[in-house]
């Protein structure tokens, strides 16, 4: 009998259709040719890949790749815990991707699909955009490994930043934060540094919305977060961040009926430094909004994003 505590990912798709699976949004969009115009090919380039990744002894053995570099890649990368991703919820997303369960209880994870600006500036949305999003970060990874390699001498080789939030200690977890609806909440990375004193950190703050939905279309379901500034002498490091109202996070989506524990929202924080190569280490934020008044208003002048979709459930239901 199944294990019940054991989970699997796997992309399934029609035989030897592997275009259609996430684990090519590795390197895979001048190959397969998807989401043109999105993904930045620089640093998979042969030229780039014989300067930073064919270097010194270990580096000699890397081929030369023939269709497309490090096709398997995302199965390890979704185990860096670089406080990205979380091995317990491929949901979440991480360098390796983000997967859902195929069933509500299921225990086979598949192929999601995220919604990211590429380099064009318009937006793609397909399930290889959850791994190459993160490419020039995972890619800079690689180069900075490859130079450990050809010394023994820590300070002639770049190391990520060490990260930590609200005094919640430097590991890769991510931290868990309760709120109720309409409040704010404040969050300070000040303790973060770099283990090369030398490299200046910059902190950079994103709502990954696509874990908190349910839904294809994130925008609708999913409201943002709202994020001030609190630090005047470097952007980023500490910041207020305003909940939506119970209207837009805590209701049911067919019933309208409110919810005493609402959405989970998501806030990424990317800390990278000015190393040769640019390494970046995470930090992501699980908020659970919580409704304990079980209202469901809006914020004034909020428009209901629902609306027209709770309308709809009512007219089928009759």
């Amino acid at each position: 009998m199944p294990d019940p505590d054991i989970f699997y990912i796997v992309s399934v798709h029609g035989w030897n259709q592997y275009g259609l699976a996430a684990w090519t949004g590795i390197s895979g969009d001048r190959f397969y040719e998807f989401d043109k115009g999105g993904p930045d090919f620089t640093k998979m380039e042969h030229s780039w890949i014989k300067k930073h990744i064919q270097v010194g002894p270990l580096g000699a053995e890397y081929p030369d790749y023939l269709f497309i570099p490090e096709g398997d890649t995302p199965t390890l990368l979704y185990l860096i815990q670089n406080g990205l991703g979380d091995t317990e919820h491929p949901e979440w997303g991480s360098w390796g991707g983000r997967y859902a369960p195929s069933a509500e209880e299921g225990r086979h994870y598949g192929d999601t699909a995220d919604r990211v600006t590429g380099v064009s500036g318009d937006p793609y949305l397909s399930a290889q955009a959850t791994i190459w999003r993160w490419r020039d970060a995972y890619q800079n990874d690689f180069a900075a490994r490859m130079q450990w390699t050809l010394t023994d001498e820590i300070a002639k080789a770049n190391h990520a930043p060490r990260v930590s939030v609200n005094g919640h200690g430097f590991g890769p977890e991510a931290i868990r934060i309760e709120a109720n609806v309409s409040t704010s909440v404040e969050l300070d990375a000040g303790e973060s540094y770099d283990p090369d004193v030398s490299d200046r950190l910059t902190y950079t703050w994103t709502q990954y919305k696509e874990p908190s939905a349910t839904q294809w279309q994130v925008g609708f379901e999913v409201a943002p977060l709202l994020i001030t500034d609190l630090d005047p002498q470097v952007p980023g490091r500490k910041i207020s961040v305003a909940l939506p109202s119970a209207g837009r996070c805590a209701l049911d989506l067919g019933t309208k009926e409110p919810l005493a524990k609402g959405q989970e929202l998501h806030l990424i924080l990317e800390v990278k430094d000015d190393g040769v190569p640019a390494l970046t280490t995470y930090k992501r934020i699980v908020i659970q909004c919580l409704n304990p008044e079980l209202t469901s208003a809006l914020a004034e002048g909020e428009e209901d994003p629902n609306a027209a979709v709770a309308q709809a459930i009512a007219n089928l239901r009759g």
